[in-house]
């Protein structure tokens, strides 16, 4: 959100429009589609756990012109699907209306995979977004992040630190009470 002032401002624009200062409960989810899919969006772009767990082929497939017999062990790329040029508007681009539909309404994306895909999805899921929601709101509701002094949000490199999960660089940031 230090990188993208703008988007900070409207995410905390519609927090305190639909849910003021009160604590935020998981069922405002649904009142925040704004706010949602900048959620979505930073999973989508941050692509944290790139490859899925390997998964075997159930019965002989073709997949974009290739053979895959019964048995082959494959491992889902979910940063290809999260990435793809013919699913996402501007893959590469932080663009929270990737999530929404001409009236600004949440709206769901078959591509967002970020849990994995399949029958064998993350089981605990639900869970993580339900985390991550009220881990995000309740900060955003309580804080204004800011790079240092001195430092444009241009300067922010949000280039991961590679290796089996892509996790965020260190960054030092400034968090501004809006109280």
């Amino acid at each position: 959100m230090a990188k993208y002032p703008h988007i900070q401002d409207q995410v905390q624009e519609e927090l305190s429009r639909v849910v003021g200062s009160r604590q935020i409960q998981v069922d405002d989810r649904k009142s925040l589609p704004y706010t949602d899919a900048v959620i979505h969006e930073t999973q989508r772009l941050a692509s944290i756990v790139p490859m899925a767990v390997p998964h075997k082929t159930s019965r002989d497939v073709i997949f974009q012109g290739f053979f895959i017999k019964e048995g082959t062990t494959v491992f889902p790329l979910l940063t290809s699907v999260l990435h793809d040029e013919s699913e996402w508007e501007s893959p590469n681009s932080f663009n929270p209306s990737h999530f929404l539909d001409k009236e600004g309404q949440f709206i769901r994306r078959d591509a967002f995979m970020p849990f994995s895909a399949g029958r064998r999805a993350c089981p605990g899921e639900s869970l993580a977004k339900m985390e991550l929601f009220l881990f995000f709101t309740s900060l955003l509701q309580r804080f204004c992040f800011t790079p240092p002094p001195g430092v444009p949000e241009e300067e922010l490199d949000l280039t991961p630190a590679v290796g089996f999960t892509l996790n965020p660089s260190p960054h030092e940031l400034c968090a501004v009470s809006r109280q």
